[in-house]
């Protein structure tokens, strides 16, 4: 990522976190709509918990941006977890397509194309490393 799509990743997740609660949950009803069979890992979840454990997940790696040494290790094991959960490679497009949704409305006029287009880099880094993690496992398991 360019040190101007970090600026506007952390700029634009700044006006997020105040609303984090009501951001996670309109993330989690777009991610359902989107694909309904993921909701099934989340049967046994308490959902505001869950979308706190998300909101901080995604402030730790915006703070870590600069920081790749750092963030790498971290979205590894967060991949390899999720893998564990239950996620398959293919949710991690409709979950990059529910953030994206989320954020143009949490936004609004504000999620500008060049700050799409910074989340977009964000969440590729994010998905590929989290990716490489649970491939990490499945290797381990076998």
């Amino acid at each position: 990522m360019s040190p101007e799509q970090i600026r506007l990743v952390r700029e634009s997740f700044a006006h997020v976190a105040p609303v984090a609660d009501q951001t996670a949950a309109l993330f989690y009803a777009k991610l359902f709509a989107r694909d309904p069979a993921i909701g099934d890992l989340f049967l046994s979840v308490d959902m505001a918990v869950q979308g706190r454990k998300l909101l901080n997940m995604i402030g730790d790696a915006v703070r870590l941006l600069n920081h790749p040494k750092r963030l790498e290790p971290v979205l590894r094991a967060l991949g390899k977890r999720h893998a564990g959960y239950g996620v398959l490679d293919a949710h991690y497009d409709a979950v990059g397509a529910a953030l994206l949704e989320t954020l143009a409305h949490a936004l609004s006029e504000t999620f500008t194309l060049e700050t799409r287009e910074a989340w977009i880099a964000f969440y590729i880094h994010v998905a590929h490393t989290m990716r490489a993690g649970a491939a990490d496992a499945q290797f381990a398991g076998h």
